[in-house]
C-alpha cells in the first residue's frame, strides 16, 4: 500500500498506440501523472487527447504498450483485481438496465461487489440521500432523465466506498441543475477523504472543482498545476477582438502579425472556430486602446473587443497556440477526412 507522502496514483511513461503502420495513432505518448490522496484532480483536453485511454488503463480495462501504473502503491498491471477493489469507475457512456428500478440496480451492483445484505442496504440508503434520488429511486430506469441516469451511475461507482473515484466526462450533456448536483457531491466526497480523478473538456468544470489539473495534448501532459497558478503564470489579461469577417485565413494572419508588433501584447492566436476572431494575452489595461489605434491606423476598425482575466482556455492557448474549441474542431475535421478517404477507397 501507499506510504506516507506517496501519491495515490502514480503513472509513469505510459504509452498506447491503436492500429499499425500508417494507420497507427498514438493515444498516449509517455504520459506522466501523479495524483495526491484526498484531492480532486482534473484531466483537461479535447476529444482525442488521450484522456479516456488513460482512465481505462488506470482502471485495468485496457493494457498499455509500455509504462507503469500504481494505485495506492499497488501495481495496476500486475495486480488488477486488487486495484479494482480500490476504485470506482464511472464511464462516459451510461449503461443502465431499463427494466430494473434504480434500487434494484444498486442491489445487483452490491452483490457484484460481494457486500453483505446489511452493508449493501446501508450503503444504498446513504447514496440515495447523498445524491438526492429518494423521489425516483424505486421507479424503473427506462423512464429516467439524463441527470437521473448519471446520478445512479455515480452511485454504482461509489457503492463499495472506494478510495479512488474515476470519472470520465461525468456531466456531458446534462442540464445546469443536474451538473450542479454532481459538482456538490464531488466536493463532499473530497472533503470526506475520497480521491477523485475527473476527465473533462468543460473548462469551467475543471476550474471550479479541481485542486490540481493536467492539460493533455496528443497523449502528453503539456501543463500541470493548480488552476490559479496556471492562470497567474500567463502574466496578463485576455483580450478577444474581431475586426470584421475575414475573407480567408491569410488575411487573418496579416492582422495577427500587425497585433504582435504592438507593445504589451504577449501572444496573438487566430481563432478559426469563432469566425477568425483574435485571442490575445496582454500585459496591462492600456493595451486595449493601443490595439484600437493600431488597427484604425491600418484601416481595420475594431468590430468587437472584450477584456477579461485569464481562464483555463488561455492556459491551453499559451501551451498549444490554439484554443480548446479549435482543438476540438481539428480532431473532428481529422476524423471526417479519414472517413472520406475510406469512403473513396471503396
Amino acid at each position: 500500500m501507499a506510504q506516507m507522502g506517496e501519491p495515490l496514483i502514480a503513472i509513469n511513461d505510459l504509452r498506447k498506440t491503436y492500429g499499425r503502420g500508417e494507420a497507427a495513432v498514438a493515444a498516449l505518448d509517455g504520459l506522466q501523472l501523479n495524483v495526491a490522496a484526498g484531492s480532486l484532480y482534473g484531466l483537461l483536453g479535447p476529444n482525442g487527447a488521450g484522456k479516456t485511454t488513460a482512465l481505462r488503463i488506470l482502471c485495468t480495462l485496457l493494457a498499455p504498450d509500455s509504462g507503469t501504473v500504481r494505485v495506492a502503491g499497488v501495481d495496476a498491471l500486475a495486480e488488477p483485481r486488487v486495484v479494482r477493489g480500490l476504485l470506482g469507475y464511472v464511464a462516459q457512456e451510461v449503461a443502465i438496465d431499463k427494466i430494473l428500478t434504480g434500487r434494484e440496480l444498486l442491489q445487483l451492483q452490491g452483490d457484484l461487489y460481494h457486500l453483505d445484505r446489511a452493508q449493501r442496504q446501508r450503503r444504498i440508503a446513504e447514496l440515495v440521500d447523498l445524491l438526492g434520488m429518494g423521489d425516483w429511486i424505486d421507479r424503473r430506469c427506462g423512464g429516467y432523465s439524463g441527470g437521473m441516469r448519471r446520478r445512479l451511475d455515480l452511485a454504482s461507482g461509489l457503492l463499495h466506498s472506494p478510495r479512488l473515484l474515476v470519472l470520465d466526462e461525468p456531466t456531458v450533456g446534462l442540464d445546469i441543475e443536474s451538473r450542479a448536483a454532481i459538482w456538490r457531491v464531488l466536493r463532499q466526497l473530497c472533503d470526506g477523504g475520497t480521491t477523485v480523478l475527473l476527465s473533462s473538456h468543460y473548462l469551467e468544470e475543471v476550474d471550479a472543482l479541481a485542486d490540481r489539473l493536467a492539460i493533455l495534448e496528443a497523449g502528453r501532459v503539456i501543463a500541470e498545476g493548480t488552476p490559479a497558478v496556471l492562470k497567474q503564470a500567463l502574466g496578463g489579461d485576455r483580450v478577444t477582438l474581431r475586426v470584421r469577417e475575414f475573407s480567408d485565413a491569410e488575411e487573418a494572419t496579416r492582422v495577427q502579425r500587425l497585433l504582435q508588433a504592438c507593445p504589451g501584447v504577449r501572444q496573438v492566436v487566430v481563432n478559426q472556430a469563432q469566425g477568425y476572431s483574435l485571442n490575445l494575452v496582454v500585459e496591462h489595461d492600456g493595451v486595449a486602446e493601443q490595439l484600437r489605434r493600431q488597427l484604425a491606423g491600418a484601416d481595420l476598425p475594431v468590430f468587437a473587443l472584450a477584456q477579461s482575466r485569464p481562464s483555463l482556455d488561455d492556459v491551453y492557448l499559451q501551451a498549444t497556440g490554439r484554443t480548446l474549441m479549435d482543438a476540438e474542431l481539428a480532431v473532428a475535421g481529422s476524423r471526417d477526412a479519414k472517413a472520406e478517404r475510406k469512403q473513396s477507397m471503396r
